[in-house]
């Protein structure tokens, strides 16, 4: 993995009118496109959702490397029975995956968890040769033996 590049970290911004052009703009690669919603399809959800949606631009230096959108509280079985926090989305640019701002991504959304009281952080993929099962993985998510919407889902214990 190339790493992040060295200047400041790379940093969270909320979605506003100067910024969402730039998150509307990022693009996963072609072959991803299955696995992820685009942005604006998220904004959108986000609008619908508030307080329980948390959309963000990944942003190093001054350039937009991602987009993220976390969830927090959902009735996960529309039941009350399960409430669950989690990441809902991660677009990572084309040209800028492969440096650490999805693993990025994903511990800045653990540590709201965290701050919120949470103890797990919950994700669902796409399976698939192109779909981001192996990335999951690889960061200790483990499958819980659900399904969401055909998506497998997957379940990290945050210490």
């Amino acid at each position: 993995m190339t790493p992040i590049t060295t200047g400041p970290a790379p940093r969270l911004e909320e979605i506003t009118p100067a910024n969402f052009q730039a998150a509307t703009g990022i693009r996963v690669r072609p072959d991803q496109e299955f696995a992820v919603s685009p942005v604006v399809k998220s904004l959108a959800e986000a609008y619908v959702h508030p307080g329980t949606a948390w959309p963000r631009l990944i942003v190093d230096e001054d350039r937009p490397v991602g987009f993220l959108m976390a969830f927090f509280d959902i009735d996960w079985k529309l039941d009350g029975t399960v409430v669950r926090s989690g990441l809902w989305r991660l677009n990572i640019a084309a040209d800028q995956q492969g440096r650490g701002y999805g693993r990025f991504a994903v511990e800045s959304v653990a540590a709201e968890i965290r701050r919120r009281g949470g103890k797990e952080l919950y994700v669902t993929w796409h399976e698939g040769p192109s779909g981001p099962a192996n990335f999951y993985l690889g960061l200790g998510f483990r499958p819980n033996g659900e399904l969401s919407e055909g998506e497998t889902v997957g379940v990290l214990e945050l210490p």
